[in-house]
């Protein structure tokens, strides 16, 4: 209902100010009056720290959107709180006097960050929502039909002095009081945070946003104001030859403008959906059938599209850094076979982390999150495949044959990524923000990924007045990845993930233990699938000294979260190559993860895992979960020594689903490992041929 009365009341607006023109025409001594937007705000609306604020700040940028037929005043008062007994409340400044006496047609209200100072929010907090309603009696008292747009806040960055000491904390439950207050009031809600949240550099301060900012600011009053969204948008995720889910409801939404109606046509089925004051709609559909062949429509009053040999089946995404990008055909074991119902949509990134300085081009589109190039869906050719992700592919070819149904394959895989790059900024800032602080120069951040990205960012402009030219942000940065790359996806409904990531978090496997967990929540999050299967590999055999711990802390991670597999590599390295050419075990082994653990089918998915040890005479006795073997003589084990503190080397026999260490010669036997050496020939395996995972036990 609230739709409707916002489209009548912008047709009404419109044919008002349509009347007026054709008025003025007729008499041009009595123009219009034009509608006026009254900015009330503090000193993000005042536009602080703007160079030229009399025409950058957003209520200036927001007249030249709204042209003529429109006057903007800008009342924001530099430190002003919403809270009446605040430091500086807002209606006890001269501010407040002069929007009551502007007595705008539109209030559009953005206040509440200065709320989060601690002289207010700890003692104030429950006399907000009171506050903000007081604001708005007094505001419509001057103009009983105004109508009313309440901002939810600008972002505050992590940079902020106060950011973990409580403004983090109090600007999430000051944005929960701007909803509540905005239903209550029966007014427009409209988002001054998510537009920038993406963009912290649009912030140096990590308050007050810079022009480009402001213009952002400018451009969502305009929207909200407008209904203009620029009309039907879906995500590049819809194209010809796009797979979507089979035999479930899912979800199907983009943009469009405000109050249009929205119509969605799919396998005979039509759904309806009209557009939020937001620019957004969504519908769900299906079930449908696994199959190909399909069209789907979706249309608005002025705007149709039309999606051909739609597939329903499963969806994919093969993400992580360059194990996962590595293409088939730089593999060993190259075999691209043309299939038109596995389907591919390959993110390519537009400048790669070579050791280069990347020119201005690169740094700007980086800047503004434009680091993959453009993609869309196609069928699997052997043109196609063999510039693909040669683990994703040999995974897909592997579920096509099991399953007999399309599969859609999204590879956004990003050579040298963080693990922490690909974690929301939510997230982050809320469980490690520790990571957002001077990050080109944080011991958090492996010093190979931060040294890469000071080279690729070395002929970045210099700072002017404290604060950078041109942003540096670069692919390896704490949330650059999901932004860049989860963020376009728009929630696309994917089955589930593989994950080939951890060379460059290896040196800090303590911090990754804390980063892993929260990259598996903020992606089942963003997607909205708490059970989203989430498989990955452990690292390869290689000779770095620290990746036997780390292979270690990665088979202790699967316990984590339910959902997760892991597929052993370490039979397939390379002792001096960081990209063992042998992908297609690798990829077969994520494959039995996901068809044992997702799809319920009757096979073994991983390779023995030690279950109990038993001290017996001269002997140590491992027990596993399944039947053993080895190709040659056993080895790979050692034993911790207590009388010297060392491990040592022991002999290892398999007795069915045990092996036995001889110990004979150890006076004081404390722990045994597996696989410890960087770059093992541990050879423990399963019947089926599956590896055993380094490990280490205290007996």
């Amino acid at each position: 209902m609230r739709y409707f009365f916002y489209k009548a009341a912008l047709f009404f607006t419109v044919a008002g100010l349509s009347l007026g023109v054709a008025a003025s025409a007729r008499n041009p001594k009595k123009p219009a009056p034009p509608v006026k937007v009254a900015c009330v705000g503090n000193s993000i609306t005042y536009g602080m720290m703007l160079e030229n604020r009399v025409e950058e700040c957003y209520p200036a940028q927001l007249q030249g959107l709204l042209g003529p037929a429109y006057k903007v005043g800008n009342f924001g008062k530099s430190g002003a709180t919403l809270l009446r007994q605040g430091h500086r409340p807002y209606m006890e400044q001269e501010e407040f006097r002069q929007a009551m006496e502007f007595a705008g047609d539109i209030v559009v209200i953005h206040l509440g960050v200065n709320d989060t100072d601690p002289r207010n929010w700890p003692h104030l907090q429950d006399a907000f929502a009171q506050d903000y309603l007081a604001l708005i009696d007094s505001l419509r008292s001057a103009n009983p039909k105004a109508r009313f747009l309440l901002a939810r806040m600008t972002p505050v960055g992590s940079a902020h002095r106060r950011f973990i000491s409580g403004t983090r904390d109090w600007h999430v439950k000051i944005q929960r009081e701007i909803e509540r207050v905005a239903r209550a009031a029966g007014a427009q809600l409209i988002d001054f945070h998510e537009p920038l949240y993406p963009y912290p550099w649009l912030l140096p301060d990590a308050i007050h946003p810079n022009a480009e900012g402001a213009a952002i600011l400018a451009r969502t009053v305009y929207q909200a104001i407008s209904g203009d969204f620029g009309g039907l948008q879906m995500s590049a995720l819809y194209s010809d030859n796009m797979v979507l889910p089979r035999e479930k409801v899912f979800r199907i939404g983009g943009t469009a403008d405000a109050g249009e109606r929205i119509t969605v046509t799919l396998e005979g089925r039509s759904y309806a959906a009209l557009t939020g004051t937001d620019g957004r709609w969504s519908v769900q559909v299906g079930p449908f059938p696994a199959g190909e062949g399909a069209t789907l429509g979706i249309s608005s009053p002025g705007k149709s599209l039309v999606y051909k040999n739609v597939a329903f089946g499963d969806i994919w995404l093969c993400s992580g850094q360059s194990n996962m990008e590595f293409e088939l055909r730089q593999s060993a074991d190259a075999a691209p076979r043309a299939d038109a119902a596995l389907r591919l949509y390959d993110m390519k990134c537009r400048w790669r982390t070579d050791n280069v300085a990347w020119p201005a081009a690169a740094l700007d589109s980086v800047a503004h999150l434009q680091y993959f190039k453009s993609a869309a869906w196609a069928p699997a050719t052997e043109a196609s495949l063999a510039r693909f992700s040669a683990v994703g592919y040999a995974f897909g070819a592997m579920l096509r044959d099991s399953l007999q149904v399309p599969v859609g394959l999204i590879c956004n895989a990003v050579g040298g990524s963080t693990a922490e790059s690909w974690i929301s900024r939510e997230y982050l800032e809320r469980d490690f923000p520790e990571f957002y602080r001077d990050w080109l120069h944080n011991d958090l951040i492996m010093e190979w990924a931060r040294g890469r990205a000071e080279k690729n960012l070395s002929e970045r402009p210099e700072k002017a007045n404290g604060y950078a030219v041109v942003p540096t942000r670069h692919p390896y940065e704490p949330s650059y990845l999901f932004e860049a790359g989860i963020l376009p996806m728009d929630h696309f409904p994917i089955t589930g993930v593989i994950w080939y990531q951890g060379e460059s978090n290896a040196e800090r496997m303590e911090v990754h233990e804390q980063l892993f967990p929260l990259l598996v929540d903020a992606w089942r999050d963003y997607f909205t699938a708490p059970a989203m299967p989430f498989y990955y590999v452990q690292l390869s055999s290689l000779n770095r000294t620290c990746w036997p711990a780390f292979r270690d802390s990665q088979r202790r991670l699967v316990n984590c979260r339910e959902g997760l597999g892991m597929a052993v590599s370490s039979d397939l390295g390379d002792p001096q190559d960081v990209h063992p050419r042998k992908k297609k075990p690798v990829g077969e082994r994520l494959a039995l993860q996901a068809l044992e653990k997702h799809y319920g089918h009757p096979l073994r998915a991983d390779g023995p895992r030690l279950q109990d040890i038993r001290l017996e005479e001269g002997s140590l006795l491992l027990l596993f979960d399944q039947f053993l073997a080895s190709s040659g003589p056993l080895q790979g084990f050692e034993v911790l020594d207590g009388s010297t503190a060392l491990y040592r080397s022991v002999p290892a026999a398999i007795d069915g689903c045990s092996v036995r260490l001889d110990v004979r010669e150890l006076a004081q036997p404390l722990a045994v490992r597996y696989g410890w050496e960087p770059y093992s020939l541990a050879n423990l395996t399963g019947l089926d041929g599956l590896p055993a995972s380094t490990f280490k036990q205290e007996l």
